[in-house]
C-alpha cells in the first residue's frame, strides 16, 4: 500500500506547475523546445489544413515537450541514485535521450507530410 495523500486537484496542479517552472529554469533543451513550440503554435492555428492534420501537428509538437520532460526526470532520478559512472545509469540516460530523439523525428516527419499534403 502506498503512503499517498488524498487526491486534491489544486494541490496536484500546483505540483505540475512547480515541475514546469523547474524545467524552464533548469533545462536548456526544454527551454529551446518550448520556444520552438511557442513559435510553431500559430502555424497550426492559421494553416489551411484539416482539423485532423492540425491535431497531428499539435500532438507531435507537444510530444517533444513530453519526451524532454520525461528525459529530464530519468536523468534526475539516475543522478539521485548515483553520481558515479555506472554503465546501467548511462544506459538509462541514453534511453531517455532516445525518447527525445524519436519524438523529434516523429514531429519532423509528421509536419513535413502535413505541409506537403496541404500545399501540394
Amino acid at each position: 500500500m502506498r503512503n499517498q495523500p488524498k487526491y486534491n486537484f489544486f494541490k496536484n496542479t500546483s505540483y505540475a506547475l512547480k515541475g514546469l517552472i523547474d524545467l524552464i529554469k533548469n533545462e536548456t533543451s526544454f527551454k529551446i523546445e518550448l520556444i520552438i513550440t511557442i513559435i510553431l503554435l500559430p502555424i497550426i492555428i492559421f494553416i489551411d489544413a484539416t482539423l485532423t492534420n492540425k491535431a497531428l501537428m499539435f500532438i507531435t509538437l507537444m510530444g517533444m515537450l513530453l519526451a524532454e520532460a520525461t528525459n529530464s526526470a530519468i536523468e534526475r532520478v539516475v543522478d539521485l541514485v548515483t553520481l558515479e559512472h555506472h554503465h546501467m545509469a548511462g544506459r538509462a540516460k541514453d534511453v531517455g535521450s532516445t525518447v527525445v530523439f524519436l519524438s523529434i523525428f516523429i514531429f519532423i516527419v509528421t509536419w513535413a507530410i502535413v505541409l506537403i499534403d496541404t500545399y501540394n
